[in-house]
Order: structure tokens, then sequence, then C-alpha cells
């Protein structure tokens, strides 16, 4: 039996299948998620014998961490094998196969940023990525798998027990790192409910993020749920045959019907959808995008536009000019769409956004990740 990534009522359910008093399930999730204890001997408040029992027959599987790359701004860049046994996936590998193999071996990749006032965490929701963004390089990947509940979990535990002596107040969670979590709603449902309970990791759900490249089902199926974080819609481009040449899961979902999911998704009195906008330079910069990208938000209600210059890559794109950027929120911002430009931390480390790809960096491998500070 996993521990890691159980809901409180399953950890009751199985301790109960023990002949264990059903509280033992709680004080395993409180262990767990609150006090951020990987280890069942150091479970105390278990009684000795239950946590022999437990030794042989549950286990609790936390992510290896293969690197640890610290930026001057202070961000932290985590390499995490997954998996028990890692071994290099063979490139001929066919997708289909990669995603028959649900629990095999993995590395992804999570970021803790520190700023004044609050802690951020990026996390990954898959190895790899099926959706196809032209500008990003996780795209060269594939899809090799979909995370579990407890790997997802996991990437924002680890983080903040390492960082527990510095931590302040807040800690915000944005799920923007590998993969499309509206592809793998039901690990990453069962993990932010773990996230988002009081009695389990504990964070607002005003500070948790969801990121998706606009997987309209997924959106729909997010708007059911009672407790959920907030949604980020990947943009990045300002009309249909724009962004079907930058992201093809345009011609799926085109934006007319993305557009109206996201004016259909039930927001807060003081909650906003984010849209994010990546600039690539002369490709989805101009001041005409720009003009484009406000009739988009208009009738959507409560919206902000987060821009993010596009960081270096080995992909055929170059970055904005300082006055590009300027000029395109100059223009949002007048047409009365709140707008706000994110740059990237961790550069200096490979943690800059929209650049995710296994590659060799001064004889250790590195991967890039996809991270912007949310506030």
């Amino acid at each position: 039996m996993e521990l890691l990534g159980k809901s409180r009522e399953e950890l009751k359910e199985w301790l109960a299948g023990l002949g264990e008093p059903a509280y033992r399930g709680d004080q395993i999730y409180r262990a767990l998620y609150q006090e951020r204890n990987f280890e069942i001997a150091r479970m105390t408040t278990l009684p000795a014998e239950l946590r022999e029992r437990l030794a042989r027959e549950a286990t609790i599987t936390m992510p290896t961490v293969r690197q640890r790359y610290v930026s001057t701004d202070g961000s932290v860049r985590y390499l995490f094998g997954l998996g028990e046994k890692e071994k290099k996936k063979d490139n001929r590998e066919t997708q289909s196969s990669r995603r028959n193999s649900e629990k095999g071996p993995a590395s992804v990749e999570a970021v803790f940023m520190p700023s004044e006032g609050r802690q951020t965490i990026c996390i990954s929701t898959q190895a790899g990525c099926a959706v196809d963004c032209q500008f990003c390089m996780t795209a060269q990947l594939g899809l090799i798998r979909n995370l579990t509940a407890g790997e997802i979990v996991a990437q924002i535990l680890l983080p903040l027990e390492e960082h527990k002596a510095e931590l302040t107040a807040q800690t915000n969670v944005v799920l923007m790192g590998q993969g499309e979590p509206l592809l793998n709603f039901e690990n990453v449902m069962a993990a932010m409910r773990i996230v988002l309970d009081k009695k389990g990791v504990g964070l607002a759900p005003k500070h948790v993020t969801l990121s998706t490249s606009g997987i309209v089902p997924g959106i729909e199926k997010l708007a059911k749920e009672s407790v959920r974080p907030k949604l980020a819609i990947s943009l990045n481009a300002s009309n249909d045959e724009q962004r079907d040449k930058l992201m093809p899961i345009n011609k799926k979902y085109p934006l007319k019907v993305l557009l109206e999911a996201c004016k259909n998704f039930p927001t807060g009195s003081r909650e906003y959808i984010t849209f994010e906008y990546v600039l690539l330079g002369g490709v989805n910069d101009t001041t005409e995008d720009a003009r484009r990208v406000v009739r988009l938000m208009s009738g959507l209600g409560r919206v902000k536009v987060n821009l993010i210059p596009w960081n270096p890559g080995a992909l055929p794109y170059k970055e904005p000019t300082e006055e590009s950027v300027a000029e395109f929120h100059r223009i949002l911002l007048e047409r009365g769409v709140p707008a706000f430009t994110r740059y990237s931390r961790g550069r200096d480390v490979m943690a800059a956004c929209g650049q995710l790809a296994l590659k060799e960096v001064g004889g250790e491998k590195n991967f890039q990740s996809s991270i912007i500070s949310i506030q």
C-alpha cells in the first residue's frame, strides 16, 4: 500500500480493513501532509506494533532528488527522479508505450522560488507533455507518463520541508511545470484535494493556480469541482490562425470554444481567470496583436493577462524587444485589461519560462523549466 497521495478517507478505510480504528488514518494523514513526516518509524503517534506492521505492508515513496540548482535570486530548481528504479528511456520508444507505462521511472522538475512575504513552488503534473506547443521545449520530450497524486503532492512537500526554517506565512503553488494538468485530471484533482484540505497541506485555493493550454472538457470538469485551484489559460496568440501554428491544440479547441468555456467558468468575487501570453519577438508581439488580445478579453468578466517575454532556447524564435513588451503592456492597460509583465526567475540555473528539455550543460544533465512567479 502506497500511503503518499492517499486521501484521509482512503487511509481510514485501509486502516479499518487492517482491524485498526479509523482515527489511525487521520493520524497518518496529518503526519504526511501537515508534519511532512515521510518515515513510518518516526510517526510516534502510532503504536510501535502498528508502525512495525506498516513497515511491512506500506510504503511512502518520495522522489529522489537527483540535483538541486540554486539561482543567484534564491530560486532552487529540483531535478526529481520518480520510480524505484531510475533508467534512461529508449529514444525509440513509442509514445503509445510511454503512455502505458503509468508508474515507470521518469524525471521531472519543481522549482522553489522565495520572495518577500511568500514562496512559490512550480510543479509538474506529467513527465513530458503531449501538447505540442511549438515554442516550448517540453514538446520535444513527448508524453512519457502521467504522474500519480502522490508524485504531484511530493513536489510541494519536499521543498517545503527542506526550506522550513525560512518559510513565510504564504505559500503559492503553480501547476505550470512539465505536462498538461487537465490531461491528467483525476490524479491532479486527487492531489489538489489534499493540498487544499485544511487538514492536509492546508493551502488556500486562492494561492494555487492550474495552467492549461486550453483543454475545454477539462475546464468544464474543473468548473464543477467544489474546491479547486484558480484557472490560468496559456493563450500565446491573438487569433486562431496564429494559435493553430503555435499551439496545435487550438485546432481541436479553437479560441471561440475556449473563451466560451472561460466565460462560463465560475469565479469568486475577488477571483480572476489569468491569461498567460508568451511574447515571441516578431511573431505575436505587435501592436495589432495587443489590440486583438483586448478584443478577446471583452465580455469574459474578471480577467488579467500575464505577459511573459520568451526566453532563448534551441527553437526558431527570438526574444521580444523591451520596447515591444512595454508597448504591448501599455495598450492592454489603456483599454482596461489588467496586465502584468512577468520576467522568469532562475535563468542562470536553466529555470526560465517555457524551456523544459533534457540537455547536457556543464557536464551535468539539466532540465529547463517553465516557471513564472504568481502574485
